[in-house]
């Protein structure tokens, strides 16, 4: 497991152990020989991509590059993201649908999954496969995500505002239904590449609502704030090799509001 110290490294490590499998956990910097087993290669940046785009890319692609060059695995799996999706507007995105990208400062965490994609791709070996990885979220969460940080204003006690419109979604995946997608496709997984998200898109306004009526508080939203989408995530893929169904975040949102309130 490359990137074990990051939110869902760190879960999915926990998982696996649990589920009876030996986990190696190399340090940032280590690259171990010999035989690797079933690598899982989650080492990325999140919400501070846009501060820090050559760390960035070494996440994405360096520190990939290094470690996949000449490794002896029995299967490589690279954690990418759904985000690559973004320029497809509305519909449904599987697989196989074409992307388009543009090479700015905000789409710098694109190209360089999609290069680390793309680098996996040249590898003449089925056993090296790629996930698109969907909006993850859970205990130990990164505070600076959207989710994150509405349930850090709730546990201050701040007022709560979003900056987009509230038809703006996003697809949400619980830790826990990734970590059992991800042990799946390490180990017998049919294709090169997945989508593992929830399907469902869920929108800022009905994360409003939930908050309101779980707290009675109530959330503003900006009356210039722009209305962001992305295409549904297609999941046939990784649903036909699963029974897997994954949590649905407004069935689990009640819950995580109630503990932040009381753990913050």
């Amino acid at each position: 497991m490359y990137g074990a110290s990051g939110f869902i490294g760190g879960a999915l490590c926990r998982h696996l152990r649990a589920a009876g499998h030996d986990v190696r956990a190399p340090e940032r910097d280590e690259i171990p020989t010999g035989g690797l087993g079933h690598v899982v290669y989650a080492i990325g940046l999140t919400g501070d991509f846009r501060s820090r785009p050559l760390a960035t890319v070494d996440a994405h692609v360096t520190a990939l590059t290094d470690r996949l060059r000449g490794a002896d695995f029995d299967s490589w799996l690279y954690l990418s993201s759904t985000r690559v999706y973004r320029g497809l507007g509305s519909g449904t995105a599987s697989e196989d649908a074409p992307l388009e990208v543009r090479p700015t400062a905000d789409g710098l965490y694109d190209i360089s999954k999609l290069l680390g994609e793309a680098i996996c791709a040249t590898v003449d070996d089925e056993r090296a496969r790629v996930a698109r990885v969907s909006n993850v979220y859970g205990p130990g969460a990164h505070s600076d995500s959207f989710l994150g940080m509405l349930l850090a204003d709730v546990a201050a006690g701040r007022d709560i505002t979003i900056g987009e419109a509230p038809g703006s979604s996003k697809d949400y995946l619980a830790i826990d239904d990734l970590c059992r997608m991800i042990e799946h496709v390490a180990v017998a997984g049919r294709h090169r590449l997945y989508n593992l998200a929830s399907g469902v898109p869920v929108t800022h306004a009905e994360i409003a609502s939930v908050i309101t009526r779980e707290t009675g508080r109530a959330v503003s939203f900006d009356p210039e704030g722009p209305t962001r989408t992305f295409p549904r995530v297609d999941v046939t893929r990784i649903r036909a090799e699963t029974d897997l169904d994954p949590a649905h975040l407004l069935d689990r949102l009640p819950e995580m509001l109630a503990t932040w309130r009381t753990t913050r």
